[in-house]
């Protein structure tokens, strides 16, 4: 009786930029790891690769040896490109060229957390939906309004991908294991790493810095109507509206879930939002006031330095050359906290 053939492994390239986050590296790789322990012979290949060096050191200082790019790729291959800080300014120009020629050639290309920038700039995601790490989604949709920009874990469009990256990266992986071994494979991977796999519309955030307990679904809606108008904040009256709710309700219920009222909270959100335009593109302080719905620059400047301590032309690099680590000061959570007990002493 004849043997049935070996199907041969998947090959998996992971191009790793500079700053990449090790994090997102492990959660694409652990599934695959267990996917190839759990099979009597292995199901994937892995190998490390990079226009920027023979050696790619993480945001955490760890460092992996990398090959050159490779010139040759099967349609079979899965390409992971996996960047983060300072992804948003990659000025490469060998990457881009690889990427395009490797889409023309019908390989399956990924990009996870701030690797979408350079997708973007590569023109692989014009009129496509993508998504990238929540704190960067605005600043990505802001400079690539022809990509339809998305919250959530990961999207999928025919042989380009995006992923969010971190934890989401395990869901995005744990989906691809499924579409090739089947149902029963990836439960026994999911078992494994303890993860249940969420589907790639799941948020990727929770708690807007709240703890996690979960917010209350009328709060959460008026939260996500806030958060898609940023640039011209609705009123509270119209947000009550909108959620079903009279204002005097609304109002109760946020500051019992928020602890602050819903026009403190708005503020948070386009302070949050305007923080992320100054680090991830090159408007100007003026016409990141005005896309976070300031109609004063001086109220956008005192806003801001109230909130994150700093005036808004010193938070242009998220992590600049000459510092060993980023820095992000200014939590949801601390600055809610200070609007809570503002408002108990008045």
């Amino acid at each position: 009786m004849a043997l049935a053939p070996v199907t041969p492994p998947t090959r998996i390239v992971c191009i790793l930029l500079p700053r990449f986050n090790m994090m997102s590296l492990v959660s694409l790789l652990e599934p695959v790891r267990i996917a190839n322990y759990l099979s009597a012979t292995p199901l994937y290949d892995t190998e490390y690769c990079s226009a920027d060096g023979d050696r790619i050191t993480a945001s955490n200082g760890m460092s992996v040896a990398c090959a050159p790019l490779p010139d040759k790729l099967s349609q079979d291959d899965l390409v992971l490109v996996i960047a983060s800080w300072g992804a948003e300014h990659y000025t490469g120009r060998a990457l881009p060229a690889w990427l395009r020629r490797q889409e023309r050639l019908g390989i399956r290309l990924c990009a996870v957390e701030m690797a979408p920038y350079i997708f973007a700039r590569a023109g692989l995601l014009a009129g496509r939906q993508a998504t990238a790490h929540w704190a960067y989604l605005p600043g990505f949709q802001e400079l690539f309004p022809d990509v339809l920009g998305v919250e959530q874990l990961f999207t999928i469009d025919r042989r380009i991908m995006t992923c969010a990256g971190s934890t989401g990266a395990l869901d995005f992986m744990q989906h691809v294991i499924r579409t090739q071994h089947g149902d029963a494979m990836m439960g026994e991977i999911s078992d494994n790493l303890l993860h249940p796999p969420r589907s790639d519309i799941s948020p990727q955030r929770q708690t807007m810095g709240r703890g996690l307990e979960g917010l209350p679904p009328v709060v959460s809606a008026a939260i996500g109507m806030m958060d898609a108008h940023l640039s011209e904040p609705l009123s509270v009256p119209d947000v009550a509206t909108r959620v079903g709710l009279s204002q005097r309700q609304l109002e109760r219920q946020f500051k019992r879930a928020m602890g602050c009222s819903v026009v403190q909270f708005g503020l948070v959100l386009r302070l949050q939002h305007a923080r992320v335009l100054l680090i991830s593109t090159d408007l100007g302080v003026r016409e990141i006031a005005a896309a976070s719905g300031f109609n004063s620059l001086s109220h956008f400047a005192y806003a801001f330095r109230n909130c994150f301590g700093r005036r808004p032309s010193e938070y242009r690099q998220a992590w600049p050359e000459s510092k060993d680590a980023p820095s992000w000061p200014g939590t949801l959570s601390n600055y809610i906290e200070t609007l809570r007990q503002a408002s108990a002493k008045g």
